[in-house]
């Protein structure tokens, strides 16, 4: 594929730890990626092993030959000497740190015993020699660090290096709650990740929660491991609170192929328990000024691969991690099934929220969904995303796999094959196909064979593409009025008849406008991600199945 599409499609590991009240629930979170012999290893909390890849987009999963863990939280990796160590606290937040020269075999040793209460690690090793470890994890201390002597098999210092924390004052964004709405408790501050560019520091760290839509990462710059560091002005740099899937923040930085920055971090399922979560990730930049920011305009529509050099169906020229145009085709759309259970109707899978889902009344292979566009359609893409209800399953299990077909027609009668996954025993659950062929049709078919879980349960079956009409004009009247309380401002706008959602763009800069926020149907949004002494530009577009409205001019609010 030339294209990928957030949330990742990986094998996502049962969570273990809520067995006992017979919750089950995939999840998928704080993911360290690392580089090593040019390819990549992605490790996740919780996940009984790791996955490894040769372009970021493709991953396979590794059952380690031998593993210190069952159960660990926040992993971190680096590269040294030719051998990947890994260190991830369990728990009670004991950690041991570990080696390998072989990945792939996973012969993991100690390199060194526990290290006591140490939540949300980052290993850093600078180009200078010197070892740190940086961890955080609370509402209460700072993110935190010590340095590692190398020559005693990495032993942490006596001294403790306080950087910084959590200013939800100031910090509109640091503030807890779904919108960052809590005013009574504190945010999280946790997940440390050290990424050095230019001889410039940048420490990144997530808030407010990770169950939250406004859950993001955050930067501070410092010109020394151990800083001082200073708040970056464009903060927070990953932040994703509007679309299907909300949130990117605990997450990692990594060079990736052609030497692009990409930042992985967690969605938010948070519907069977608030830590059900998935992984994405986004193209990230460091501008002229040495700001660095991730890219998530559009930031679980289709984009092009991290090791994509051309368009599909002709141009050229480098265009990874960048939106590939294409537009959502089904939101809303007219649907029928072969079955519901009880409340929970088709609908619900075509209206961008994963937090909502049908259930067919059983899941076998006579089970459908049907989809009208109304208007035929050019189709590149489909994404197909299950959801667990009541699934009853634990760990990492073999041989789970889903099995179905996509049809397209134009007259709903005669049909044709998109998506063929009838001989696929791959398991799948944010399935994403590009089609090799791209067909323009009016209806869209699913035809179940197999799921591995009790119910057939579908959160978001999107079809992606061009539709054959007009796009949005630009938005009228759009306003951004600061309130008394700086962090927060309310935007409003009219309404367009043709629109089906807008997205509110704003930075420090006209030519910074690095945060986006997309918003279906409404015309305002209170918002909450502001910093007190920072002045900011907005600007607003709209967009529909046929493409996107120029962008208004940016106002300066200050």
């Amino acid at each position: 594929m030339n294209t990928y599409c957030n949330p990742l499609n990986v094998d996502y590991t049962y969570m273990i730890y809520n067995a006992y009240n017979n919750i089950s629930y995939r999840s998928g979170a704080d993911p360290a990626v690392v580089r090593f012999r040019d390819e990549y290893y992605m490790f996740v909390t919780r996940s009984l092993g790791y996955w490894h890849s040769t372009d970021l987009l493709n991953w396979t999963f590794i059952n380690p030959e031998k593993w210190y863990f069952q159960g660990c939280n926040a992993p971190a990796a680096f590269n040294y000497k030719d051998s990947v160590l890994y260190v991830a606290g369990d728990p009670s937040g004991s950690m041991s740190l570990l080696y390998t020269d072989n990945p792939k075999k996973g012969d993991w040793k100690a390199v060194l015993g526990i290290l006591n209460d140490l939540q949300d690690p980052d290993l850093f090793l600078d180009d200078d020699g010197k070892a740190y470890m940086f961890w955080g994890s609370s509402n209460v201390f700072p993110i935190r660090a010590k340095t590692l002597d190398k020559e005693q098999r990495f032993r942490p210092s006596d001294s403790t290096y306080a950087l910084f924390n959590l200013d939800g004052k100031k910090h509109g964004w640091e503030r807890f709650g779904e919108n960052h709405s809590d005013t009574v408790l504190g945010g999280y501050i946790e997940g440390p990740w050290l990424t050095k560019h230019n001889n410039k520091y940048y420490m990144q760290y997530a808030a407010p929660g990770t169950e939250f839509n406004v859950y993001g990462d955050g930067v501070y710059i410092a010109d020394a491991p151990l800083g001082p560091y200073r708040y970056a002005p464009n903060n927070p740099i990953s932040y994703k609170p509007g679309g299907f899937m909300n949130g990117a923040g605990h997450g990692s930085t990594v060079v990736g192929p052609g030497g692009r920055y990409w930042h992985f971090a967690s969605n938010a399922v948070a519907v069977n328990v608030g830590w059900e979560r998935r992984l994405c990730m986004f193209p990230t930049y460091f501008d002229k000024d040495d700001l660095m920011y991730c890219d998530t305009y559009f930031g679980d529509y289709p984009h092009f691969a991290p090791a994509t050099a051309s368009w599909p169906f002709g141009g050229s020229g480098d265009k990874s991690g960048t939106f590939t145009g294409w537009m959502l085709l089904s939101y809303k759309k007219p649907v029928k099934a072969s079955s519901q259970l009880g409340e929970y109707a088709p609908e619900r899978m075509l209206d961008e929220s994963v937090k909502t889902f049908w259930i067919a009344e059983k899941n076998d292979d006579k089970q459908w969904i049907e989809i009208d566009l109304q208007k035929p359609a050019k189709v590149h893409a489909i994404q197909v995303n299950y959801h667990d209800y009541k699934s009853d399953m634990y760990g990492r299990i073999p041989g789970l796999h889903h099995r179905y077909v996509i049809e397209g027609s134009t007259d709903g009668r005669n049909w044709i094959r998109l998506v063929d996954r009838e001989n696929s025993f791959k398991d799948t659950p944010n399935d994403y196909v590009e089609l090799s062929i791209l067909q323009t049709v009016r209806y869209i078919r699913y035809r179940n064979i197999h799921v591995p879980t009790p119910y057939l349960s579908i959160s978001g079956l999107r079809v992606f593409g061009m539709g054959t009409g007009k796009a949005p004009a630009v938005v009228k009247n759009f306003s951004v009025q600061r309130k008394t309380d700086r962090r927060d401002a309310m935007i409003s706008w009219n309404k367009s008849p043709d629109a089906q959602g807008y997205n509110i763009l704003w930075g420090i800069a006209p030519d910074k406008l690095y945060s986006s926020w997309m918003i279906y149907d409404n015309n305002s949004l209170d918002l909450k991600s502001l910093t007190v002494d920072q002045s900011y530009y907005f600007s607003i577009e709209a967009f529909n199945e046929n493409g996107i409205s120029t962008r208004t001019k940016p106002v300066r609010v200050e």
